[in-house]
């Protein structure tokens, strides 16, 4: 197999949650060394929070841990005491790469802040993720990507024009680790030709902004204020999600030329309400739009869904069915042939098929690993990294330092 394009990048991880995680995966699955550095003392959320392989609770059997922590190593630190830290400074000096995730601050409150590692290893790569970023009034601001969704205002324009915002969930997470990786190798490339390491301080509020830029664009030059449309689209109609046969079965179909609409009308056999003169135009449409919502129903909810969107395709208009979990993992044929979800055996979960990255390399193709055990890597850590001996490690586990 082709040597992985990040073999022998050396990362010291300390991210936790979702986002952090997220952007060492990346690293990890295409051939860089990554080290998980844990504590008991605060464990990962995704470690003791559910879904749990056959409902069963264990740090080692969480489903979103051992999605997005493949191919990494795992060893157990307790950073709250001052030998923990000391263990910390000697994985960063091992390291091309430190991540964190943590409120701003945080790293520098526990003496591990860049201006620190600097001093330990000139050339260091410093990666910090967090909310707001490591300056500002809000910038030691805790928190997870439920708040931040809210706060970016995606939540604002979420939902319905007659309700509260809707719930998202952490929709800004999948946003920023996408960010962050893409500016690690960029850093990691600019070592390479200089030979310096650098800071990344990145706000994932920042770059989820940048997912809403067409709705500040308009507040700047038309002073207009988006708010919640439902499925609708001020750019088509008819625009969205579709009742088909079966249970909770659903088609996407969104119209927006003259040309597609002319295709949707043949495709739905052209029944006499298609040819009125007040859905022959798109402000036509959107004027009666309830009414022409009914009609499109009215004609989906007796065919099943795949039917619906082969048919709307195959004919020019944009159209996708709604998939489920199940849908993603067992039916797909795009997934399926790209194998993106692939076989690992796992110690507690037995099989299970965790992502692979969603690009493929042609020249540096890579194979993923399954997820960590806590601590799974304790001795190689210790050991082989950090030289120690037997008697050392037994006096830290005594001590606490080891979990």
């Amino acid at each position: 197999m082709s040597k992985k394009p990040l073999e022998g990048i050396k990362v010291a991880d300390f991210t936790w949650v979702w986002t952090g995680p997220t952007s060492t995966k990346v690293l990890a699955d295409f051939g860089a060394t990554v080290l998980r550095i844990e504590s008991k003392v605060r464990p990962d959320v995704w470690r003791i929070q559910p879904p749990f392989k056959d409902d069963v609770p264990g740090p080692n059997r969480g489903a979103v841990f051992n999605s997005q922590n493949t191919s990494k190593m795992s060893c157990s630190v307790n950073l709250g005491l001052p030998k923990g830290k000391e263990i910390a400074r000697k994985f960063i000096a091992w390291a091309d790469v430190v991540a964190d995730n943590y409120a701003g601050g945080a790293m520098e409150r526990m003496g591990l802040g860049y201006e620190a590692l600097k001093e330990l290893k000139p050339d260091i790569i410093m990666l910090s993720s967090s909310l707001m970023g490591q300056t500002g009034p809000w910038h030691n601001s805790p928190g997870y990507g439920d708040q931040l969704t809210a706060v970016s205002g995606i939540s604002h324009i979420s939902g319905w024009p007659d309700r509260i915002p809707g719930e998202v969930g952490f929709y800004t997470d999948y946003i920023a680790p996408r960010f962050n990786a893409l500016s690690l190798v960029a850093a990691l490339d600019y070592r390479r030709r200089t030979g310096k390491g650098q800071y990344l301080d990145i706000a994932q509020h920042q770059g989820s902004l940048q997912f809403v830029s067409p709705l500040l664009l308009d507040y700047e030059v038309n002073n207009r204020i988006a708010g919640r449309i439902g499925n609708r689209d001020p750019h088509a109609s008819p625009h969205g999600n579709w009742t088909c046969k079966g249970v909770d079965r659903w088609c996407a179909v969104a119209v927006f030329t003259d040309e597609e609409w002319q295709a949707f009308c043949r495709v739905i056999g052209e029944p006499e309400w298609t040819k009125e003169p007040r859905f022959s135009t798109l402000e036509g449409r959107k004027e009666n739009e309830d009414e022409l919502e009914a009609l499109v129903t009215a004609y989906t909810i007796d065919r099943v869904d795949q039917d619906v969107m082969d048919k709307m395709q195959a004919a020019g208009v944009p159209a996708g069915i709604v998939n489920s979990p199940e849908d993603h993992m067992e039916n797909d044929p795009q997934l399926l042939n790209r194998e993106l979800f692939q076989w690992r055996d796992h110690p507690e979960l037995g099989q299970y098929r965790p992502p692979r990255q969603p690009c493929i390399l042609s020249k540096t193709p890579c194979e993923i690993e399954r997820a960590p055990l806590y601590g799974e890597h304790n001795e190689y850590a210790f050991k082989e990294i950090l030289g120690m001996t037997d008697d050392e490690i037994a006096e830290l586990v005594i001590e606490g330092v080891i979990q």
